[in-house]
């Protein structure tokens, strides 16, 4: 089993900046990496990023790529998302995941373990 949990959401006008960060514990055998969803209310959890353990790539949504980036330190087990240039359809509740080996890396279903989320409210 796996423990994930966010924190840093918060409310931040458009334009603004927030770094969410996320912590793992547990047993991480036959997962590889972490990923970050979100899911504003009516629609689906949509996938924003993805960082390998393996390799250290990152992988981003088209509507976030060259705004948000993602980092980890030494301890692979730990992730941040610092999303620039926030605007009003960013509001949502961001999730962080790990993924499973093998697991499709942009589907939520690729992902065993969640956090319990955190809100980002973007203001105009």
């Amino acid at each position: 089993q796996v423990q994930v949990v966010e924190s840093g959401g918060g409310l931040v006008q458009a334009g603004g900046s927030l770094k969410l960060s996320c912590a793992a514990s547990g047993n991480f055998f036959r997962t590889s990496g972490m990923g970050w969803f979100r899911q504003a209310p009516g629609k689906e959890r949509e996938f924003v990023g993805f960082l390998s353990w393996r390799t250290g790539d990152a992988y981003y949504a088209d509507s976030v790529k060259g705004r948000f980036s993602l980092s980890s330190d030494s301890a692979k087990n730990t992730a941040s998302l610092q999303m620039n240039s926030l605007r009003p359809e960013d509001t949502a509740v961001y999730y962080c995941a790990v993924r499973r080996l093998g697991g499709t890396w942009y589907a939520a279903t690729g992902y065993d373990y969640w956090g319990q989320g955190t809100q980002v409210t973007v203001s105009s």
